[in-house]
């Protein structure tokens, strides 16, 4: 279906940011079709119906909110690709010995392929979302920036996007804070006003990582040795899946000084431990990497940068080493970089780019 310049296609999950976007698109001038994607079946997974996404309370208030903007919805069924792409890294990495960040690749794989291209199919020009973050045009070009409000940043879940999908996104609360959001859901009336955010992984809302890994696959963790940096044997580990570089509770032991995972090794089937200082280092290695600008700095870029989802930015020095590979320094060393997690590089407000950290 050819793609209409004033109609949008709005992904509702049924909480309030959401509910707004949709409020300010329409307000906007668009004709607006509300979407809720379906991911995964709760029963399947263990969970009861009212918890995790796509609860039944959940697309009724999405629902609630479309036909009150009067906007027709659906519930898209997007459970085999969700499968075959965010459940499958969540569970590859934990068991490779990586801490993957599965908001990520849902919206990677999810929000800004799959909704993109249903989007297309329904004559939309644009998706619409409920993130917290700013998309600015000069010339034909598109630049990713934070939101206004730092606590509600987003951003560092975001630089996967590349110049074509900047160009039919948008983020209509990127210049408000969740008071005002709140307070806009409150003066339209929506049954959604105050509902909390959720804080949990939308398919694990208990927290229990191992137990869904478990769940998915059908396999039990399998124990290994916890070891020193000489490979001393310390005591034993109840699977991989269960260790995440820094982290010092869980580990069974008891020692005079606290000990820290320092490293995870699949392979081996060990999980190194060591002191906390031996957890900081300058440097590290990033694959897959997106340059939002579309393509890799020529040499070094001054930066700031992110290695965890609410990291202070801390000064380095970006460097391309491949079309989609870099090396970042940090200026000062830094706590626990995590192999599988997501290194984000920002020029003040501006995303410039981020990938996986090796």
């Amino acid at each position: 279906m050819p793609a209409t310049e004033k109609k949008a296609l709005i992904a509702m999950s049924g909480g309030v940011d959401s509910s707004v976007a949709a409020l300010l698109t329409r307000r906007a001038g668009y004709e607006g079709i509300g979407c809720t994607m379906r991911l995964y079946d709760n029963d399947e997974a263990g969970l009861p119906r009212e918890k995790g996404c796509c609860s039944l309370s959940d697309v009724e208030d999405a629902r609630a909110v479309a036909y009150r903007l009067g906007m027709p919805y659906y519930v898209f069924n997007f459970c085999d690709a969700f499968r075959d792409t965010v459940l499958r890294d969540f569970v590859e990495s934990y068991t490779h010995g990586r801490t993957p960040n599965p908001c990520i690749e849902c919206n990677r794989h999810m929000k800004f392929t799959k909704l993109l291209e249903r989007a297309e199919t329904l004559g939309c020009a644009l998706l619409v979302t409920g993130h917290y973050a700013r998309i600015e045009e000069e010339n034909g070009r598109y630049t990713l920036k934070k939101a206004l409000d730092p606590a509600k940043d987003q951003s560092y879940v975001l630089y996967m996007l590349t110049q074509a999908q900047l160009a039919h996104i948008r983020f209509p609360l990127g210049a408000l804070s969740k008071t005002e959001v709140r307070a806009l859901a409150v003066a339209n009336g929506f049954s959604n006003a105050h509902k909390q955010d959720s804080q949990d992984l939308c398919f694990v809302p208990d927290g229990d990582y191992p137990a869904a890994i478990r769940r998915l696959t059908g396999r039990a963790p399998v124990p290994g040795d916890l070891v020193d940096a000489a490979g001393h044997v310390l005591g034993r580990h109840k699977g991989v899946e269960h260790y995440t570089v820094g982290q010092h509770k869980g580990l069974g032991l008891s020692t005079e000084e606290p000990l820290y995972v320092l490293s995870v090794d699949a392979a081996a089937n060990t999980v190194t431990l060591g002191k906390n200082e031996a957890l900081f280092r300058t440097s590290a290695s990033v694959e897959a990497v997106n340059w939002v600008a579309g393509a890799a700095p020529a040499g070094p870029v001054r930066c700031a940068a992110r290695v965890r989802y609410r990291q202070a930015e801390q000064p380095a020095t970006v460097t391309p080493t491949g079309p989609d590979t870099a090396v970042l320094e940090f200026d000062a060393p830094q706590r626990a970089i995590t192999p599988g997690q997501a290194a984000v590089f920002y020029d003040g407000d501006i995303v410039l780019g981020g990938g996986k950290i090796v």
